[in-house]
């Protein structure tokens, strides 16, 4: 994982959002990955991005995932999933993510309604920890990559852990098609 200096994330939950840090202490027995496999990493706030921080810390954009919020409502209820996708990627907002929601129309959530709902911050949200009841929608690609890194729910640090795992959370389902190729 490049140049990135990692431990295991339940010895460091300093390192994590708080709600991460919960979910990273209550790992779920039944995903094929221990909790031992879910590494972290401290990182420079100002190289959180994902371009930034793939070329300071070596870290390929095809095994770097990004954790988008999207909204959509039916019936006067606003409805949130959680999009993984690889870095090379973009999701397919209005088309796989919107079916997958069940609304007329999607779009990404509101910055102020990411952070105030899940807990964690922005550029840093993470699919590990979110609301119970939200859906977490992951790419195939993603969880054919055998390790990816991916937001701690904070910007100065980053997870690593195998993509499978991803696709294993509770409520995650394996999307394909759900991002499509960047140019």
């Amino acid at each position: 994982m490049g140049t990135l200096k990692t431990e295991p994330a339940r010895d460091r939950l300093d390192l994590l959002a708080p709600p991460v840090a919960d979910a990273v202490r209550r790992w779920p027995a039944d995903v094929p990955v221990d909790v031992a496999g879910v590494l972290v990493a401290p990182i420079d706030t100002s190289l959180a991005d994902t371009a930034a921080f793939c070329v300071a810390y070596g870290v390929g954009l095809d095994v770097s995932a990004n954790c988008v919020v999207v909204a959509g409502k039916r019936e006067g209820v606003v409805r949130y999933a959680a999009c993984v996708v690889l870095a090379t990627t973009r999701v397919d907002v209005n088309g796989v993510a919107r079916r997958a929601l069940d609304v007329r129309k999607a779009s990404f959530a509101p910055m102020a309604d990411a952070v105030g709902s899940t807990g964690m911050e922005y550029g840093g949200i993470t699919p590990i920890g979110l609301p119970e009841e939200w859906p977490i929608l992951v790419d195939s690609r993603v969880v054919a990559t055998p390790h990816v890194v991916i937001g701690s729910g904070v910007r100065h640090s980053k997870i690593a852990l195998p993509g499978p795992a991803l696709g294993a959370l509770p409520n995650a389902r394996v999307v394909e098609g759900l991002a499509k190729l960047t140019q």
